[in-house]
This record gives C-alpha cells, structure tokens and sequence, in this order.
C-alpha cells in the first residue's frame, strides 16, 4: 500500500511517498480504501510542527472511500458501505484505519469527491453560521478568504441564512468565485485597505460577526469593524496565530466577543457528528456548490501543499490515491453541488425548497442577487476603493476607478488521536 509519510517536520519536500502494510482494523475501527484525501491548511500545520504530532506519521485527516474490512465490536457500518470522515489520521493513503465512530455514511446520489471535499470545511461552516454566531435576516459578517473551500461554502450557508455577506479574496478570479457564491460584497485586498472598503460601503463598525480563517494579518482591522458587542470568531492561522490579545482590549473596542473555536469540540458527540454531517448532505443535495479546484495524484502531495499555503488555489485540493477513470482525467475544476455530471446545478439555480435542520435551524430559499451598488467618495477613496469591490450584477469591464460587478448567483465521536494543541484548522485560501 502506498502512503505519504513525514518522517520529520519541515517544508513540502518532507512529504515522501511509501509503501506501506496494508492496515488492520483494531476492535472499534474499520478499513477504507480511499477514493479521495483532502488537503487542508491543518496538515502543513502539522508538517512544519505547529500543531504537534509525533513523527514518523502518514499524512492528511480527512477523505472518502468504501469500506473493505471492520474491526470487533462495530455494528453500524458494514463492508462496501460509502463512507467520509475528517478525523482519521493517515488519510493520505490507498487505505486508512480509522475508528468506525469518525466516518460517517455518504448518501446515495452524492459523490465520493465530493464527501471528501466538503467534510472538514463543509462541518467548520456549519458550526461557525450555526452556533458559534448563529447568522439570522439582517445580519451583516464578513467571511475572509472566500474563494477558499471554507469561505466558499460559509457564503453560501450565510446567504441561505439571510445574512449580508462581506468578503475578501485576493485576486479578481477569486472575487468571481465569491460573488458567484452569493457575496454581496467583494473586496480586493491586494488593490484596497479591506477595512476602508467596508466603512466607505456600510458606515463605521457595521458588522455583527467576523468569520476568520487567515489570522493573524487581518485580525486588527477586523476588530474595528464590529459593531457594539459584536463577535470575532477566529478559526484559522493561513496568515500566521494571532498574537495574544489583553482582554481590556475587547471592553475599549465596545464590549466585543472573541472565540477561538475548533471543529472537534463541535463534533466530539456522535449524535453532533451525524446531525451536522446530515445538514452539509442535505444542503449540497438541495444545490449548494463544493468546488473542488485541484485534484492531483497522491506522489504529488507536496505539489498540494505548495499551492495550498501559495494560495494559488480556490475551492478544495483532493489528492487521488489511486488512478482516476479516464473520463475522469485532466478535469478542470468541478463545482456540481455534489451531484453526477449530468445533474449539476449550474449557475444561478434558485433553490426554491427550505431545507429542515437537524440542529433546529431551516434555511431560507437562495436566490439570485441583482444589484449594482455606486461607491461615493468618502474621505477621497473612491477611486480606489470602487475599482476593487464586487456588488451582484453584471460584470463590469476593468476599469481601475470604476465600481466592479461580478455575476450574483445562486469526525469522530472524540477528538482525533492527536494533541490538543493539533486540532486541525479549515482551509483559507
């Protein structure tokens, strides 16, 4: 069996492939041969040391595949049965062990691909718009880096919700990506001061709850963006951790709030687990899109983790364990909402049913954003704040001061086997 290994931290040149003992399921586990690994901002933490894991390990924690073989003691889950998880480390491998309570079942009708790209980022957004600020109508947050794989799908599940959605991303393509997902605002960050942007659009303090997973590079100016008692959820480190923080702090800029949550104490339960996981299903059955931007062969992981911390990717890296068939060869990136080929929502699809939550919460219909917003002057940024946000509408033909327009469209039942202190982060691309 072939498998990528770190045998000690470092770069992406520490990713080496070899072979591997076929895996044997312990009492509690089971065996699955991976269709697909997920690559996320988590495992090139692990690999250069920041989250602790004790060498020598087989990358990647999170993938899709069919089970070939359960351990004593396990009753519900069977071989053949279609599974996804994102817990189980040693995913980057043509077979992993993993416990049977971290793998969840795939509904028929939706991929392996696309289970493996949406579980780690697809379950981070659902808890984040869920519970950690549940996002009602007439909500105003900003989600950064969305033409990731987290930022992608937190638009999308906000905009279900009925929230207005800022956000940033770092290149025009990008910015399509995100307005393509329902953003009402697009910002440039490479072009403008992203916190200029959202004053010279909204007012001052505008936001009720920042969505972070790039850290420590945008965390300031996204403090001085909240309104009073707003919240600051930081869930990633794609820029660097944030530094520590003095809570006096949190009382000067208006009695704010600041979380640091991880997905694992989200889904530590199995009865948590399932019913978030159920949600994502049911939600990317209805239409939501999972981009998948990448897909390379497993020998090329170190490729991935290059382009990964790069960011020269939008959407999901998948690596292939094993040969693709040959339709399935040379793809461009897919974005089919986790339906075959022949059933993918295209743009601007109108998911016209609510969809029931098993956490309590439905989501509202999606349905295409048309507008054209004029940035005014303010304070003399016009120029060249207009020239680097994106509102619904037609796309506007590049113009460095006029405003840009974009088309509006439509885990384990404990934490995994590693330290605390490894508690993997969602992508931010």
């Amino acid at each position: 069996m072939r498998a990528i290994r770190i045998l000690e931290n470092g770069g992406p040149e520490v990713l080496s492939l070899a072979e591997m003992p076929e895996p044997v399921p312990n009492a509690g586990q089971i065996v699955v041969d991976v269709a697909a690994a997920g690559v996320n901002f988590v495992d090139t933490y692990q690999r250069i040391g920041l989250y602790p894991i004790a060498v020598p390990y087989t990358a990647g924690l999170e993938g899709a595949g069919a089970v070939t073989a359960v351990g004593d003691g396990v009753t519900d889950v069977a071989v053949g049965d279609r599974v996804a998880w994102c817990g189980g480390q040693g995913s980057y491998a043509e077979s992993c062990a993993l416990d049977a309570g971290g793998a969840v079942p795939v509904p028929d009708g939706i991929s392996l691909d696309t289970a493996a790209a949406a579980m780690l980022q697809g379950l981070t957004a659902h808890y984040l718009v869920v519970d950690t600020f549940p996002l009602e109508p007439g909500h105003r947050c900003l989600i950064h880096a969305g033409a990731g794989g987290t930022g992608l799908l937190l638009i999308q599940m906000a905009k279900r919700l009925g929230a207005e959605v800022f956000t940033t991303v770092g290149t025009p393509a990008k910015g399509e990506l995100a307005t393509g997902a329902g953003a009402d605002h697009v910002i440039l960050y490479n072009e403008v001061d992203f916190a200029e942007a959202i004053v010279a659009i909204a007012g001052p303090r505008p936001l009720d709850v920042v969505y972070d997973g790039v850290g420590a590079a945008v965390f300031d100016a996204s403090l001085g963006l909240l309104r009073r008692r707003g919240t600051m959820a930081t869930f990633g480190n794609a820029s660097g951790p944030v530094p520590p923080i003095a809570p006096l702090r949190l009382s000067q800029e208006g009695s704010l709030f600041l979380t640091r949550p991880t997905l694992w104490d989200h889904v530590a339960e199995r009865a948590d687990l399932l019913a978030r996981s159920g949600d994502l299903f049911d939600w990317i059955s209805e239409g939501m899109d999972v981009r998948i931007g990448l897909e390379l062969p497993l020998a090329e992981a170190a490729e991935a983790h290059r382009r990964l911390e790069g960011r020269a990717t939008t959407g999901k890296i998948l690596l292939r364990p094993s040969p693709p068939p040959p339709a399935a060869v040379s793809k461009p990136p897919r974005s089919t909402g986790g339906r075959a080929p022949d059933q993918a929502a295209g743009p601007g699809d109108v998911v016209s049913t609510p969809v029931a939550s098993r956490h309590g919460r439905g989501l509202v219909p999606q349905r295409p954003i048309v507008r054209i917003v004029l940035l005014l002057a303010v304070a003399g940024m016009a120029s060249g704040i207009a020239g680097a946000v994106f509102t619904g509408g037609e796309t506007a033909a590049r113009d460095p001061v006029a405003t840009r327009t974009a088309p509006s469209e439509a885990p384990p039942t404990a934490a995994p086997t590693v330290s605390e202190s490894a508690a993997p982060e969602p992508e931010a691309a």
